[in-house]
């Protein structure tokens, strides 16, 4: 059946050939009668028969082609969708039984069709059966990663990220660098760790080292992973923080040190001076000055010891215990440790960023409470954030009288249990530079306890976290052949693929039509990556006409706060990076993304499905993404036709069913594949999408 495929010739073609010689025969038949019917002259039933047996042979070649067309080409053509179906996905949908001369192989194909899903079932439990153990440990490793507050990265000898969980991700927010598949010298300096990955020890004992990241340094732990294809374990840590406490506040302090040592070594031996002049009479005059130098220096060491205070009080704030917290999450968590004592805590204001550190701070709140329930005789408290200068106000709130010096006293030495140590209350107050009053509302009703607390430059409200992605590792990577083998020559089920497609102003591309959103997805080791994604909105620079608008959806205000295209572009490079990229029809999305004058260069190999399909299925009609993702039962999701991301996502899915189709015919490799390509381009369909 291949090889009737590849040699049966496209049904256009095939039914202007039919019409030719059928039109040749009944022309010549109609030259040869006229010229029997003059020589013979013949008539009545004679003639007739003579015009009939002229005709007779276009007549039956025109009805030959069409029983054939009917009773064999067509069902052939059937035939073969359904097993370009069939090979790319055994699961999908079943059409109807072949027609015509081809009738007699329905049942052979429904038994094909039914013991090909039998065996892949059988496989499938025998598969599930011997890998249930390992999937238990490998989910179990999986939800275990991505708990870890600990920014982790595993890598292959070829320095290719194999896992990366939640942390990574946060750590690294935003880096085009990161991700599976991706280069370790895309996110990191290489230099920096060139010397401990080629020195690591294969017992997995550790090797640490700071590397700098682009404005911050980061403290990096090596480990080569034992018993393995020599994979390295990085952790990484920002210690950016405690390096500035280190040469800001510490620095100062380690500069003060020797200031403090002189002003009080002059005053030492001033201070003996002056014990042996008062013994001199004669020493009047000198021992006034040596008591000007002893005021004059007393004074500059208490002004340097009162500077040390303050900066061991800034010491404090930027310890490595006090973070920054939301002082929404502070009550929610403050509620909950009440919720057996029936006390009911209200947020009131605009909630805020503090700094602080949140086991202490809940404890410290946790031991007040009773207090102020017992004060109060009330089981609801008000609770507020108020912004002072450099300082945040956390105010406890009820209506009565305000708390006395006594009753606070009380509380600050009070020991908090539940902490290491056993702190008193005042030592968490001094962890945190702070102190504790209550006061009276203005309106005479209300009292409140006040905290401050240190504060922080980061504004606005958390982001949301985002639910765990599904492809944070892929063994498999591994396996690949190396980032330096010659592309051409690399299986296609290991290439890096990035499927993407633009949507435009118009199809004019070379008139001033141009791109107003770029899409793109990720396939790596021939696994589409659902979240790996780029989605960009384009500022075109001139109004979308509404005849475009109809098609794609995005009209003006969509793209009112877009980046241009030469911002764009850039970015979708860096998404880009070593892949190789598809597109259906390539020949209209790569002219998009490379106008004149752009300077980004997207000179990777291309793959086109729109060419590839062409050239699998020559005979077949309809080449366009659709009637593509009707042949291969895929979908659209609602609302992603003509979106680019959404079209992106089909081309992708498109390539991974052509995958098992190319293979069976020997297309395995880059350069096979391009070849198959390039045999099927023409300018037909030049724009089908």
């Amino acid at each position: 059946m291949a090889k009737l495929g590849s040699r049966l010739p496209r049904r256009q073609r095939l039914i202007g050939l039919w019409l030719l010689l059928s039109g040749i025969s009944i022309f010549g038949g109609a030259v040869f009668a006229l010229w029997l019917d003059s020589r013979a002259g013949l008539e009545g039933i004679s003639r007739l028969l003579l015009w009939l047996g002229c005709f007779s042979g276009g007549g039956t070649i025109f009805l030959v082609g069409l029983l054939l067309e009917r009773q064999l080409f067509t069902p052939v053509r059937h035939l073969q969708a359904q097993l370009a179906r069939l090979v790319a996905n055994p699961d999908a949908r079943q059409d109807g039984p072949p027609e015509g001369w081809l009738r007699g192989l329905g049942p052979d194909l429904m038994r094909v069709r039914e013991a090909w899903r039998a065996d892949r079932e059988r496989l499938a439990t025998a598969h599930a059966e011997g890998a249930r153990s390992a999937t238990r440990i490998r989910q179990e490793l999986e939800t275990l990663l991505q708990v870890l507050d600990t920014p982790l990265l595993l890598c292959d000898h070829h320095r290719r990220v194999l896992l990366f969980n939640q942390a990574a991700e946060a750590l690294f927010e935003g880096h085009p660098g990161l991700g599976l598949g991706k280069r370790l010298d895309a996110l990191l300096p290489i230099a920096s760790l060139e010397n401990a990955l080629g020195q690591l020890p294969e017992d997995g004992a550790a090797r640490e080292i700071l590397v700098p990241c682009d404005e911050r340094w980061l403290h990096v732990v090596l480990r080569r992973v034992p018993d393995s294809h020599h994979e390295t374990l990085l952790t990484l840590t920002d210690t950016t923080a405690a390096w500035t406490s280190e040469m800001g506040a510490r620095a100062d302090i380690a500069a003060m040190l020797p200031v403090l040592r002189r002003h009080s070594g002059s005053l030492t031996s001033a201070a003996e001076a002056l014990v042996g002049v008062r013994d001199d009479a004669g020493g009047g005059e000198f021992g006034k000055r040596l008591e000007a130098v002893i005021d004059e220096e007393s004074r500059a060491l208490a002004s340097e010891l009162e500077r040390l205070c303050r900066l061991i009080e800034d010491m404090h704030r930027e310890g490595e215990r006090l973070v920054p917290l939301w002082s929404n999450d502070l009550w929610a968590a403050l509620e909950e440790r009440q919720n057996s004592t029936g006390l009911r805590i209200i947020p009131i204001g605009m909630p805020a960023w503090l700094k602080g550190d949140a086991p202490a701070l809940l404890a410290l709140l946790a031991s007040l409470l009773p207090r102020l329930m017992a004060h109060s005789g009330q089981t609801e408290l008000e609770c507020e954030v108020c912004l002072g200068n450099r300082r945040v106000y956390l105010d406890l709130i009820w209506r009565g009288q305000p708390l006395g010096e006594r009753v606070l006293d009380e509380w600050c030495a009070e020991r908090l249990d539940v902490l290491p140590m056993t702190p008193r209350v005042a030592d968490v107050l001094r962890q945190h530079t702070s102190d504790v009053w209550s006061i009276a509302d203005a309106d005479g009703e209300h009292a409140r306890l006040r905290l401050p607390l240190p504060a922080t430059e980061q504004l606005g409200a958390p982001r949301p976290r985002t639910p765990p992605r599904p492809e944070f590792h892929d063994f498999g990577i591994a396996d690949m052949p190396p980032p330096d083998s010659e592309l051409a020559a690399r299986p296609l089920r290991t290439l890096e693929v990035v499927a993407f497609d633009t949507e435009t102003t118009g199809l004019e591309l070379r008139r001033g039509d141009t791109v107003i959103s770029i899409g793109a997805c990720r396939i790596v080791n021939a696994r589409l990556l659902a979240s790996d994604t780029f989605d960009q909105k384009v500022d075109p620079g001139r109004p979308i006409p509404p005849a475009s608008t109809a098609i794609h959806g995005i009209t003006d205000d969509d793209v009112a706060d877009a980046p241009p295209l030469n911002v764009a572009l850039p970015r979708f490079r860096d998404y880009i990076g070593e892949a190789v990229i598809l597109a259906h029809n390539a020949a209209f999305d790569l002219l998009a993304i490379q106008p004149p004058g752009s300077g980004i260069a997207f000179d990777m190999p291309v793959l086109d499905t729109l060419l590839l399909s062409r050239a699998l299925d020559n005979s077949l009609d309809g080449h366009d993404l659709d009637s593509l993702a009707d042949r291969y039962d895929l979908s659209f999701p609602p609302g992603t036709r003509h979106t680019a991301l959404g079209d992106a996502r089909v081309t992708a899915e498109l390539w991974l069913s052509l995958l098992p189709r190319l293979e069976a015919r020997g297309i395995e490799t880059l350069e096979q594949a391009l070849a198959l390509q390039a045999s099927a381009h023409d300018k037909q369909d030049a724009f089908a999408s």
